[in-house]
């Protein structure tokens, strides 16, 4: 086809539906290459610019940028890694909304007396809700040189989730729990439970790799509501304090066991806030550990009084 015998730009427009000022942005951008010039040095267009065209109009009907639209027009394989970005973005978006839903309902149905709290608390939290601040608070927490693989899997139990779709109390255990972390003790802090000072002689990693078993070993008779008791769960309780130490599991072992962790500081605040917005099945850690010094508790007493 000779330069003018192709469409013009107002032609192309019209057989595309659009107007001409959409033509000429694309084509200014490089989406729409133009075939030729005429003889007056007009833009001209062959037929197959009517369908990169309505290639163009629909990707942008999908609200995606013009930079990801020139991707995939200009790329084959494209168009599945900027669906995929998309598609995390608007995540990211509902997320947000949905937490900002979730806030308002809270904020609207709360006492005013309690309303200038509750903004305060939901403010400090960034939308969608981040886990940063947590992860902060657990590392602080923990004693220094644990194994990586050991931090990761501690965090990954301990910290909870945003839930997907909140409810408006969810909202303000989350941004309570953001607030306590943030307010939280650090790692050289004297509310550090005694089995975090090394120099006292505690094997820390020993200590918390026995103790993620024997939470995993109680989390089922939690599950079936049974009282706390003796038995395979308690052992692997107590055997994680006695190996981190080098000592043996004996009766006197126990009942000095039960008297320090009585006077460790507790984060029970925390795994409150945290069975809060987890699955209410699913015993919390925190909530492991309170049912196994029960247990050890009762037995000691029982001990004591033999």
């Amino acid at each position: 086809m000779s330069p003018d015998s192709m469409w013009s730009i107002g032609e192309l427009a019209e057989h595309a539906g659009v107007s001409v000022k959409t033509v000429r942005f694309y084509s200014d951008r490089g989406l729409l290459p133009e075939a030729a010039r005429s003889t007056g040095g007009h833009r001209r267009y062959g037929p197959e610019a009517l369908d990169r065209l309505r290639v163009i109009r629909s990707l942008r009907t999908l609200d995606l940028p013009v930079p990801d639209v020139g991707r995939i027009l200009d790329q084959e394989d494209a168009l599945e890694d900027v669906i995929a970005g998309r598609l995390r973005e608007i995540g990211s978006q509902l997320a947000a909304l949905r937490w900002r839903d979730a806030a308002l309902q809270l904020l609207r149905d709360c006492a005013p007396e309690d309303r200038a709290e509750r903004l305060r608390l939901i403010g400090a939290v960034s939308v969608p809700p981040s886990t940063a601040a947590l992860a902060r608070f657990w590392r602080r927490w923990l004693p220094p040189r644990l194994p990586s693989r050991l931090v990761a899997s501690i965090l990954e139990e301990a910290i909870p989730q945003p839930p997907a779709e909140p409810t408006p109390s969810q909202v303000l255990a989350f941004a309570e729990l953001h607030t306590l972390v943030s307010d939280g003790c650090g790692s050289d802090d004297p509310c550090q439970p005694a089995a975090h000072r090394t120099e006292e002689g505690y094997r820390p990693a020993v200590l918390y790799d026995g103790l993620r078993e024997a939470y995993a070993l109680a989390s089922p008779r939690m599950r079936g509501q049974r009282p706390p008791h003796e038995g395979e769960a308690l052992d692997c309780f107590v055997s994680a304090y006695a190996r981190a130490r080098g000592a043996r599991d004996t009766p006197d072992f126990r009942r000095r066991l039960s008297t320090v962790l009585a006077a460790d500081p507790r984060i029970d605040r925390y795994w409150q806030l945290t069975a809060e917005l987890s699955d209410p099945s699913e015993p919390t850690a925190g909530a492991a550990h309170d049912w196994l010094c029960a247990a050890l508790d009762t037995q000691a007493v029982r001990s004591f009084s033999a």
